[in-house]
């Protein structure tokens, strides 16, 4: 359980970073598909969360078989975290009530 744990929270994190971090700010493509990638919390914490699946082999933090299914569910789960969590959280703490 810890394993789903920390490969959640590496997750947003590095979704977060690629996708609002002024570290990135020079690289991040800002027009097009990636530029339309980058913007999307939810599509590109699919693509992070493939990419963590990719490198699992080498962290003690989580460990997956190595499987199709496993890949798309490594995908799937960072997308659905990364998005509710960028809803919830934003540069001012938690958002409280909607746009209105």
């Amino acid at each position: 359980m810890y394993q789903l744990f920390w490969f959640c929270l590496a997750a947003y994190g590095l979704t977060q970073m690629l996708a609002y971090g002024s570290l990135f700010d020079r690289i991040r493509p800002a027009t097009g598909l990636l530029g339309a990638l980058f913007r999307c919390p939810m599509c590109l914490g699919f693509w992070v969360g493939v990419f963590l699946f990719g490198v699992n082999y080498n962290t003690e933090l989580f460990t997956f078989e190595y499987t199709v299914a496993n890949l798309l569910i490594c995908g799937c789960v960072s997308s659905a975290v990364s998005y509710v969590l960028c809803t919830v959280f934003g540069d001012n703490g938690i958002q409280i009530g909607g746009k209105g």
